[in-house]
């Protein structure tokens, strides 16, 4: 099934849902940073997030930054989702790997620990926003619950998932649901919709019973007034990285460093974060941007 992201109103547009399935993006994701069992979890789970909570950003340019940091062996977890559904991410330490928790799952929180969850919106215009929440479990999806509930002070729930096995991802993605104000009133309809969600035994198992979005809507909410809309928007990991944002970095490291690189490893490398890209700069290039600088300064001395 293709990665993909569905949005949808229930009880008169009092309940909003997105669902989201990210399980080929978190597959390339897992290859990319050569990530261990539960650091796929982990950051699959983060993806899926950063995607449902950007999904109701207006403008397409606008983007979230979610930072898992705890004190768990993974370090923590970074990932870059905007409205426009392309999101990107990596763990501090992808090799961590630990044994399934007392449930017999993979254990994400205990992977991530105790610590702090940040948030940064970026809405495409104006400053930023930013939060900071601690974290409630580790597990992810209790954490960007809390943190939704915590800082927009919106009734929530999310549900996210990732299977993982010898085959790599065979299923990720998520689903979140607000009661939105007009909603929060009706406390009969608050607790139906919170023991539905609650029922569920998960989300991959879903996906995994060949469960669409607009069927797990249904099943969840089809008898509240449900609503799905037409446009399914298409999600994928995607880096803005380059040679040239690399080339750029090291330019401003300054003519003394660049020559230090030619001599000592006759160029330099570097590696982006996000993907894992390697970019390799040679002699060639470290050269000109040695040229470019004493040009910049030369302008700069006769202005």
């Amino acid at each position: 099934m293709v990665d993909q992201l569905l949005r949808a109103t229930a009880a008169e547009g009092g309940i909003r849902l997105v669902g989201v399935i990210s399980t080929r993006l978190t597959e390339e994701a897992r290859q990319r940073h050569q990530l261990s069992y539960v650091a796929t979890a982990a950051l699959g789970r983060t993806m899926a997030g950063g995607l449902l909570l950007a999904s109701s950003m207006k403008r397409e340019d606008a983007r979230i930054n979610l930072r898992v940091k705890g004190d768990g062996l993974l370090g923590g977890v970074m990932v870059d989702a905007g409205a426009d559904g392309t999101v990107r991410g990596y763990v501090d330490y992808p090799e961590v790997e630990l044994p399934p928790n007392a449930k017999g799952k993979l254990d994400v929180g205990g992977a991530v620990g105790h610590g702090f969850l940040y948030a940064v919106r970026d809405m495409g215009y104006g400053y930023p926003y930013s939060s900071t929440v601690e974290l409630v479990s580790g597990e992810i999806g209790d954490d960007l619950t809390h943190y939704l509930v915590t800082s927009e002070q919106t009734p929530s729930a999310l549900v996210l998932g990732v299977f993982v096995g010898a085959a790599g991802v065979t299923a990720a993605g998520g689903l979140l649901v607000q009661v939105l104000p007009k909603a929060a009133r009706d406390e009969a309809l608050v607790e139906k919709l919170e023991s539905r969600v609650a029922s569920l035994s998960g989300f991959t198992p879903l996906l995994q019973a060949g469960k669409s979005l607009p069927q797990i809507f249904t099943d969840l909410v089809g008898d509240l007034g449900l609503q799905i809309f037409p446009e399914t928007q298409l999600v994928q990991f995607q880096c803005n990285c380059s040679f040239d944002r690399v080339l750029g970095a090291l330019k401003i490291l300054g003519e003394r460093e660049l020559r230090d690189m030619i001599e000592t490893d006759q160029g330099a490398e570097a590696t982006c974060h996000f993907c894992g890209q390697v970019y390799q700069a040679g002699r060639t290039e470290l050269e000109v941007l040695i040229t470019q600088l004493k040009a910049d300064q030369a302008e700069s001395a006769s202005s």
